[in-house]
């Protein structure tokens, strides 16, 4: 982690929501999911968080060595979103922890604001952590 990993780092993300990023799309094998509303599903707006908070750090990490893992959300998803629609996350880093990363979230489409809450996120060793997951594959055999 480089000495400019600190608290007030901003980041802006913008993404036009497509048809694949809908509630029908999270998951395709779901007859539930599939007859439900074509709008930004909650599991992906999770994702597009994410995707803005990684944007947001990764200059600051040795990356790709140094990477983060997402460790918990707490995200409210108050509007529906059509796809075709621009949608903006906002984020900033409010904490730094250790390797632990605090970030406040929201996210707008442009007529609403869609999302808002807390993320955080943990700094991991790319190669460490691969490794532990290799013996967790092989002692689930």
């Amino acid at each position: 982690m480089n000495e400019s990993l600190k608290a007030g780092i901003r980041y802006e993300h913008k993404f036009v929501i497509p048809a694949s990023k809908t509630v029908p799309a999270l998951y395709p094998e779901s007859p539930e999911f599939v007859a439900m509303p074509e709008v930004f599903a909650t599991g992906f707006l999770v994702g597009f968080l994410e995707w803005a908070c990684i944007k947001a750090i990764n200059p600051h990490l040795d990356w790709p060595r140094e990477q983060t893992v997402g460790t918990h959300i707490d995200v409210s998803h108050e509007a529906a979103t059509p796809p075709g629609l621009e949608v903006t996350a906002r984020v900033e880093l409010i904490e730094v922890d250790g390797r632990k990363l605090v970030f406040a979230v929201e996210a707008h489409d442009g007529v609403d604001l869609i999302s808002r809450g807390r993320h955080e996120r943990f700094v991991i060793d790319k190669e460490r952590f691969d490794a532990r997951l290799s013996d967790k594959k092989k002692t689930s055999v």
